[in-house]
């Protein structure tokens, strides 16, 4: 979804011009075909001055899913990568994604959830993550996310009625969703094995979607530089 790999709730879509947004799922987390979004992602990481990129997603309507022929809906990042989403009652859920380079989806994990119904304060679920940003000093490969790919992380609907300010304009009212995961990695020979914490905060308001989100990958170990990125909604139609 963007020049780098970002958080897998970033793959996701936005939302409905010309059309109620209702009161379910995609109320949400829109799911129509003929959308498309435009993001600025700014990335930090350590010391380094950041440096920004653009994302843009489209939605491309609903079709049968090859792995077990049912419909999904679809939609694709610029940077070649097709996802496959599905919304019922219990909320939306990722099922399959597949880049350019690949012949056919993969199947993501069962209930694989974006955002879980109920839309309350409270609602939690998990998902696998990975570390992003998390990359060591002096060891090959240095990203983390080579020798953790799959990080349980804990996602938790902390507010219902936020307003998000953007480029793009003033959004509300928007679902703030928080997620928290650690990876033991080791930190430097005096200390050990450590945790490492990894956090998201996402925005999704009423028939836009995902408006803005902050990923937090820190570290305090001079083996380890960590880092940021936030992704702000630029555009939608």
């Amino acid at each position: 979804m963007r020049a780098r790999i970002l958080p897998a709730s970033l793959l996701l879509v936005l939302a409905g011009c010309g059309r109620s947004p209702g009161t379910g799922s995609e109320a949400w987390f829109p799911l129509e075909a003929g959308h498309r979004w435009t993001y600025t992602v700014t990335t930090r990481s350590g010391a380094d001055a950041s440096e920004r990129e653009t994302l843009t997603l489209r939605t491309l309507g609903r079709e049968t899913l090859v792995l077990d022929d049912q419909p999904a809906w679809v939609r694709r990042s610029d940077s070649g990568i097709n996802y496959w989403l599905r919304a019922d009652a219990s909320g939306i859920v990722r099922v399959a994604s597949k880049s350019d380079m690949q012949a056919e989806p993969v199947a993501d994990g069962k209930d694989r959830f974006v955002l879980k119904a109920p839309f309350a304060v409270g609602t939690q679920w998990q998902a696998p993550t990975t570390a992003y940003l998390l990359m060591r000093t002096a060891e090959y490969p240095r990203e983390i996310k080579h020798s953790h790919p799959r990080i349980p992380m804990t996602y938790e609907i902390e507010a219902v009625a936020d307003a998000v300010q953007v480029p793009a304009g003033r959004f509300s009212p928007c679902l703030r969703v928080r997620g928290s995961a650690t990876v033991k990695i080791f930190v430097d020979p005096i200390s050990g094995y450590r945790d490492q914490p990894l956090t998201t905060v996402e925005w999704y308001c009423r028939g836009v979607g995902l408006v803005k989100l902050e990923r937090n990958e820190p570290s305090t170990s001079p083996m380890l530089v960590g880092g940021s990125r936030v992704l702000e909604l630029e555009s939608w139609q």
